[in-house]
């Protein structure tokens, strides 16, 4: 089982830095690009939407937007603690959280809504050459369970990362927490399933 930003809510803030962000790179409106860049590495967006090219300014410039969502201080979503602990006995299968973010700021937003770090262990944005869609990130999560993909379960919130679950061979549960379960079912990748939340 894989997760990505499914057992956490850090959206007041990514909203806050992204309008930071916006404001310092005159971007215009800051709620477009929190839509857009849902689900995908700073490191990619950052790029993108703010001209970045030399490394040095991009490491240091996602370091200040990780630290602004920290400060808005990521929690659990709702089921999210409880299954991690289901998950977490010793008859159940491997398991890692495969996330877009980076690898200085998933252990801190893990640790700031209570969810311990898997057993299997964690892929960052750090770890991969490409990010969502692209399958990197999900082929380097099967590879770390050390399991084919093909029996793996993506569990996702982002069309990007359903993508990225589905272009690595492994089938899909969407989680409507942040996107409307309309526009999942609607997307070019709908998920093989869809719940509300993590709480069924």
């Amino acid at each position: 089982m894989l997760w990505c930003r499914t057992l956490i809510d850090s959206t007041p803030g990514v909203i806050t830095a992204w309008a930071t962000f916006a404001n310092d790179y005159s971007l215009g409106e800051s709620s477009k690009i929190v839509h857009e860049t849902h689900g995908r590495r700073l490191y990619d967006t950052l790029k993108e939407y703010c001209k970045l090219v030399e490394e040095a300014k991009l490491i240091a410039e996602i370091d200040r937007f990780e630290d602004e969502v920290i400060k808005g201080r990521p929690t659990a979503l709702p089921g999210a603690v409880s299954l991690i602990k289901q998950l977490d006995s010793p008859d159940m299968l491997a398991w890692n959280i495969v996330t877009s973010a980076s690898n200085k700021y998933t252990p801190r937003a893990l640790a700031c809504a209570g969810i311990p770090l898997p057993p299997a262990g964690l892929i960052t944005s750090n770890d991969v050459t490409a990010g969502k869609p692209d399958p990197a990130p999900y082929l380097a999560g099967a590879a770390k369970c050390r399991v084919n993909p093909e029996n793996c379960l993506v569990v996702e919130d982002a069309i990007s990362g359903l993508r990225s679950g589905r272009a690595a061979g492994a089938r899909t549960l969407a989680v409507c927490t942040t996107t409307l379960r309309e526009i999942l079912l609607a997307s070019d990748t709908p998920p093989d399933y869809i719940v509300d939340d993590l709480t069924k």
